[in-house]
């Protein structure tokens, strides 16, 4: 079979965040060779007339879809995807209306509302389309309380440091903190009550025979002093050497014995729940904390999240016993018909 692996341009003084595709596009590239496919790499641009004559002359069976970006914006990723949907071209991954879904933060949490799935009440931005926010499972922001600022359309922990997490007591101050933080990061924030209790992640694998959940993976950390916020930050994902990247490690809990078991049923359970509400297809990671009182919420979808060798999607695919090579086959049958 013939396969594109399309990813967004990466300039040379790129993040490392934003060079952390073109690890992945090698790492599935290498995967298809092995499995017997004929591989060619496909950069993308706000170009989309020049992309479409790219995809045009390489004739793609399918399309491996690593688009993360456009523009230098998450908000504009989908743009691709929709692309190769007029252009007729099966691809992987979620679609292109699961992905304008799932990438922006509010309307994602509007959807879990709608669909009856837990999330943390939250406070939106007057510039947003709902008033005031938090018409969630949970009711309303609980005042005095904390909460997590957080862009609404930017991914990968960007703008995620321990001032994102604040108190407030009330609305008006909470929007202070909002138009604060927004004007720092140059990007529209959010704010989400701040669930401080554990944190887990879940990533599933579609197939044609339907998604399997992998076991559930804690983030550790107990080496944390008091005082300092519980999250995964910025730091935490890719500044190698500093204190969170070193003491944030991944726990993988038996969905089917243990003290938790209980727990990682109701992840699972909530998991695939989130699969079907959003429509998704390929492979997905959702994103949860556990207050302390053991109830779940859903802190974010996140479709065709990162394939790197040392993500959390690859732990959670040998915890399972699943070789990367079989995820990259069963991700591409998901994609065609």
């Amino acid at each position: 079979m013939r396969v594109t692996i399309l990813h967004q341009a990466v300039g040379p003084d790129a993040a490392e965040d934003e060079q952390d595709v073109l690890i992945q596009a090698a790492s599935v590239a290498q995967s298809l060779r092995r499995l017997g496919h004929a591989v060619e790499v496909v950069s993308a641009t706000l170009d989309l007339d020049r992309l479409k004559r790219a995809l045009a002359a390489a004739r793609p069976d399918c399309v491996f879809s690593l688009v993360e970006s456009l523009g230098g914006t998450d908000s504009l990723a989908h743009l691709a995807v929709f692309l190769l949907e007029s252009m007729k071209l099966p691809y992987t991954g979620a679609p292109a209306a699961a992905l304008v879904l799932s990438n922006n933060k509010l309307r994602a949490k509007r959807w879990m509302a709608a669909a009856g799935l837990p999330t943390p009440p939250w406070h939106e931005p007057s510039a947003t389309a709902a008033p005031l926010g938090g018409a969630s499972p949970a009711g309303r922001p609980q005042f005095p309380g904390s909460f997590i600022i957080k862009p609404l359309e930017e991914h990968a922990s960007q703008g995620m440091t321990d001032e994102a997490v604040a108190a407030a007591a009330g609305q008006e101050q909470l929007s202070q903190l909002i138009d604060r933080r927004s004007a720092l990061l140059g990007h529209r924030c959010f704010a989400e009550q701040f669930i401080d209790g554990r944190e887990f992640n879940l990533a599933v694998l579609g197939s044609p025979a339907g998604p399997r959940v992998l076991p559930p993976a804690e983030i550790d950390f107990r080496a944390f002093p008091p005082g300092k916020p519980r999250i995964v930050n910025y730091q935490a994902k890719w500044s190698s050497g500093s204190f969170e990247y070193e003491n944030t490690p991944r726990v993988f809990v038996r969905p089917d014995a243990g003290e938790d078991a209980g727990l990682a049923g109701r992840l699972v359970d909530l998991a695939l729940r989130c699969w079907v509400a959003f429509e998704l297809r390929g492979y997905a990671r959702v994103d949860f904390r556990v207050d302390r009182g053991g109830a779940p919420w859903i802190l974010e979808v996140n479709a065709n999240p990162c394939l790197a060798p040392d993500a959390g999607f690859a732990a959670a695919l040998a915890e399972a016993g699943i070789s990367f090579d079989q995820a990259v086959q069963s991700i591409l049958d998901d994609a065609l018909p």
